[in-house]
């Protein structure tokens, strides 16, 4: 649960933050889901026993982030401006996705 920055080439793409969900929330027990935000995209990375599924929406192509505040936790929706199914994670601290909307907004404004 938190964040994690990863810096595979940070010359070339810029920062990137990881947001895990908690362990404690439906259908994250065993592998927590993942949002990770770059300047050129936003993913949901959900590992398996078997592998891993990943969607991801191009920074320019975001509409919208939505963000559903709970008791504990928050759930977070993506959409895209390309009528694709949205981004959807549930089990983000609040601050995390507070964070994730900041992050979509100040790489949306610095691209164009």
């Amino acid at each position: 649960m938190g964040v994690t920055s990863s810096g595979e080439n940070p010359t070339a793409s810029g920062s990137e933050e990881a947001f895990s969900t908690s362990r404690w929330t439906r259908g994250n027990f065993w592998f927590p889901t993942r949002i990770v935000v770059s300047p050129l995209r936003v993913s949901r990375v959900k590992r398996r026993f078997f592998g891993s599924s990943e969607e991801s929406i191009s920074i320019l192509q975001v509409a919208s982030v939505k963000i559903s505040t709970g008791v504990f936790w928050s759930d977070i929706v993506i959409e895209s401006t390309g009528g694709t199914d949205p981004i959807t994670s549930h089990g983000h601290r609040k601050g995390d996705a507070l964070r994730i909307r900041d992050l979509v907004e100040s790489f949306q404004v610095a691209r164009r």
